[in-house]
């Protein structure tokens, strides 16, 4: 099975972007964490990706959820 590739576009306050990053974690899923509040590269992406400036935004496979979203992030890992 081809791994998933995750990205996590986060900043360090955001109470929604700790409770992503912990699902993942807890569910021995691998992701890139992106801080955009010190990255204004991926800051930039992350706009382009989803057309959000909130956070968190996850990059599941190419698939963009915004916002804590475990039952969405369940289904796209298991594709």
């Amino acid at each position: 099975m081809e791994k998933n590739k995750v990205l996590v576009y986060s900043t360090p306050s955001c109470p929604y972007c700790h409770m992503a990053k912990d699902y993942f974690k807890n569910n021995g899923v691998e992701f890139t964490d992106y801080n955009v509040a010190a990255d204004q590269i991926k800051a930039q992406e992350m706009i382009n990706k989803s057309g959000q400036m909130g956070v968190p935004v996850i990059d599941i496979n190419g698939e963009i959820i915004i916002g804590f979203r475990p039952e969405i992030f369940q289904q796209l890992l298991s594709k």
